[in-house]
């Protein structure tokens, strides 16, 4: 179940605003992701301070099936990411929507949301 507070990418990548930072929206990936990939053992994130821009490769998740790229939801400037996560890559499995997110990424310009998908929208898409 996808929670409907969330805007989410054909790519699987979710987004939580407000982020904690002033600004920012969260990111990580979907559960539907995460039970595609399998266990993850390794993550490799954008640094803070980085600009990504939309649809680009901004990271990697590599599980024990094979390695895949984190897209860019948005353009923007990088603030936090999850440093939980080299410790304990496995939080993106257990806990995709809460522990294990991945960055914050305050938006370059408005209205890149409003192309994601809402909560019903994404559910469709993963149901073709």
């Amino acid at each position: 179940m996808n929670p409907d507070d969330l805007l989410y990418t054909p790519e699987h990548e979710w987004l939580r605003r407000p982020g904690e930072a002033e600004g920012s929206v969260r990111v990580g990936i979907t559960d539907y992701a995460q039970e595609a990939l399998g266990d993850i053992v390794y993550v490799q994130l954008p640094e803070v301070g980085e600009t990504i821009e939309a649809g680009g490769t901004c990271g990697e998740l590599e599980s024990t099936k094979s390695v895949s790229d984190v897209y860019a939801p948005v353009s923007g400037e990088v603030v936090a990411r999850n440093e939980a996560l080299d410790a304990t890559p496995e939080l993106v499995n257990s806990d995709p929507y809460g522990g294990g997110w991945l960055f914050e990424v305050v938006p370059s310009t408005d209205g890149q949301l409003d192309a994601l998908l809402d909560a019903a929208a994404y559910a469709s898409h993963t149901d073709a």
